[in-house]
């Protein structure tokens, strides 16, 4: 289990200095990837490079904690990971049912709020049952809220959210007139969260993977051909300063 305010490496520190800590994004979201190529390097099954995974889950919460992060959404699995073979996802499961039972209550105990998005129901039941005990411990808290995106897919929730306000036309309780991008927002998993600041994305790939599409509209993208199992500090906290470093003009002109 992670432990808060260990000394930074010098490398780390010398990034964590040039990050002003008055502007630090409010919603971070990381597409972890390159697990599975950091284990093949290594001769090792994709299964050891999950596991090195989570070790980096630990780092990167406990970074973004400290720095004052209100919302960190983590890509864990998507729609379209079920395609993998089932040894594969089967040990991913049973890797968050490990990760929650291990972290939940040193996160607790850091002001941590777990939440998971996507559609859990066609998870395993242990763990719905691991996730949902992991929120209703942790839902009180007023730190950082760690946002798991399990079974998710951007195209996904967007249907979702269109059979959603059509039932309501349908029923007479609202009409075409009053859908507006505040009204779709609210359908979303990520309702009354802010948009994205930063999307990073390490491994060498630039695409987004049916990732938060609707809410990454104007997120700052930073890319990286670091693997997920060796993104250490130091890259979260360079990610921060290159955001801090561009002009967000939302479309418009400064």
């Amino acid at each position: 289990m992670f432990q808060f305010g260990k000394k930074k490496t010098q490398t780390t520190q010398n990034y964590y200095e040039l990050i002003d800590k008055n502007n630090i994004p409010k919603h971070i979201a990381i597409i972890m990837d390159g697990n599975g190529r950091w284990a093949k390097k290594r001769n090792m099954p994709r299964t050891f490079g999950h596991r090195a995974g989570v070790e980096t889950i630990r780092e990167v919460v406990k970074a973004c904690s400290e720095l004052g992060v209100k919302y960190l959404t983590l890509y864990a699995f998507s729609t379209e990971n079920w395609k993998r073979p089932s040894e594969e996802v089967g040990a991913l499961m049973n890797l968050l049912v490990e990760y929650l039972r291990a972290e939940v209550e040193e996160l607790h105990k850091n002001n941590v709020i777990v939440n998971s998005i996507g559609d859990i129901s066609k998870l395993p039941q242990i763990c719905q049952d691991e996730l949902k005990n992991a929120y209703e411990k942790t839902k009180n808290n007023t730190g950082l809220t760690l946002n798991l995106a399990l079974n998710y897919g951007g195209r996904d929730e967007i249907k979702n959210v269109v059979k959603k306000i059509a039932q309501l036309i349908e029923k007479g309780e609202l009409n075409s007139d009053q859908i507006d991008e505040e009204l779709i927002s609210k359908y979303l998993y990520t309702a009354n969260m802010p948009d994205p600041d930063l999307l990073i994305r390490p491994s060498g790939e630039y695409r987004l993977s049916n990732f938060l599409l609707w809410q990454v509209a104007y997120t700052e993208f930073w890319f990286s051909n670091i693997f997920w199992p060796d993104f250490k500090r130091e890259h979260l906290y360079q990610a921060i300063y290159d955001y801090q470093n561009r002009d967000r003009r939302f479309g418009g002109i400064k």
